[in-house]
């Protein structure tokens, strides 16, 4: 009897050795270090009011462009320290077929008025207002900010997440210009509600 509770104990330690290397490995990772699922997918559908609101904007009114459509909100201090490269990327790129969207997640209109006003707003760039959070669940956000990069058949090629920057956004447009691979990568971390840590 007590070599079988003795083999038994061996077998539960390494079963236990084995389940701590596969949640350490796989399953322990954070949730938002996961791929985007909409790689190599039609981008979603959305139709979402203009920040000013003097209207609405359909990804369709951008047909045959490229589109980066960034998620942020006036809350997020990662959204704050990369918006500048936001607006010189869009800027440079206005002429040459790409189009750049933001849109404001789980933010008060007024808020995200306040913050664009503060830190520039780009007559390059369409800035929506996500009620509801309807498009943000469709892209599958984790959490602010997050970057998708749509080609111009309106296929999602890539993601970024975390604090991005002029460098990163201007050589993701160009891989995808010249039809590169580009997938999903984290380069900061992403806050998913205000006054998060």
């Amino acid at each position: 009897m007590g070599r079988a509770v003795q083999i038994a104990a061996i077998i539960a330690v390494i079963v236990s050795a084995g389940l701590a290397v596969v949640f350490s490995s796989r399953f322990g990772r954070d949730p938002n270090l996961v791929p985007s699922p909409l790689i190599g997918l039609p981008a979603p559908e959305f139709e979402l009011p203009l920040i000013d609101g003097s209207g609405t904007a359909t990804l369709a009114d951008f047909e045959d462009q490229i589109v980066v459509v960034n998620i942020f909100a006036s809350w997020c201090p990662g959204c704050r320290t990369e918006h500048q490269a936001l607006v010189s990327t869009a800027e440079a790129f206005a002429d040459s077929g790409v189009k750049f969207v933001q849109i404001a997640y789980q933010d008060e209109p007024e808020d995200t008025i306040e913050f664009l006003e503060e830190l520039g707003i780009s007559p390059a760039t369409t800035y929506l207002d996500d009620v509801d959070s309807r498009a943000s669940i469709a892209f599958g956000v984790f959490g602010v900010p997050e970057t998708y990069f749509i080609d111009a058949d309106g296929f999602v090629r890539g993601k970024i997440q975390g604090e991005t920057n002029a460098l990163l956004l201007g050589q993701t447009i160009d891989r995808l210009r010249r039809g590169e691979e580009i997938g999903s990568e984290v380069v900061g971390e992403v806050q998913t509600a205000p006054g998060e840590d």
